[in-house]
This record gives C-alpha cells, structure tokens and sequence, in this order.
C-alpha cells in the first residue's frame, strides 16, 4: 500500500512493488507495453526504478485500472500528454491521488478499529 510520497532516490521491483501495489509480473509486462517505462539495471542486473518511473507506473495504473483504457488506449494516452509536454505533470497527479487513496483507506480502517467494540 503506498504509504507516502516516495522520497529516496531509487527504488527495487520489490519496492515499486509495494509502493503501487502491483505484482512484479505486471510491472515488467508494462515494460514491454510501455516504452516510457524503462527502469536502469544496476551493476547486478537488477531494475532500479527512478521517482520518475513510479509516478508513470502510477499513471499508467490510473489510465488502465480507474479509466478503464485499454493497453493500446493507454498508451495513446501517454503519446498524447509526452507530445503535449504534460507527461510529467499528469504522472505527478497520478502520484498523488494514489496517496490521497491511500490515505483514506488508512482512515477507514483505522475508523472501523474505534468504532469495534472492546
């Protein structure tokens, strides 16, 4: 579940992973979907995904799961905002109202544990 804004630099699947709440089978398919997504290998192999990368994981998660676009839809999309110079600003907002959701379900579960009786 994301917790926060991402703060440090870098970031392994394992972490992506938890922070959008994707599998790491998902995210190395929309990899191969999505050219804008293109995380580094460190010296071991391993990807390393930047802020940047997180946020249009997020918007790309947004644009599939919440808008309903297809892959091809989706990525249409993402020409779209690039060509219009909006890429950055749009998977900006994505990351925030993954956190804004985020935060209101912690809200709602920590609701429901004042309100259970002792």
């Amino acid at each position: 579940m994301l917790k926060g804004e991402p703060v440090q630099e870098f970031y392994s699947i394992g972490e992506v992973c938890a922070l959008t709440e994707l599998k790491p089978h998902v995210l190395r398919y929309w990899e191969s979907q999505f050219k804008v997504l293109s995380p580094a290998k460190n010296r071991s192999g391993n990807r390393v995904y930047a802020r940047r990368e997180v946020e249009l994981i997020l918007l790309v998660k947004q644009l599939l799961y919440v808008e309903k676009f297809t892959i091809d839809g989706a990525r249409q999309k993402l020409e779209e905002h690039r060509r219009g110079g909006e890429l950055r600003a749009v998977a900006r907002t994505a990351l925030e109202l993954e956190t804004i959701e985020a935060l209101e379900r912690d809200l709602q579960a920590l609701q429901e544990l004042l309100d259970a009786p002792l």
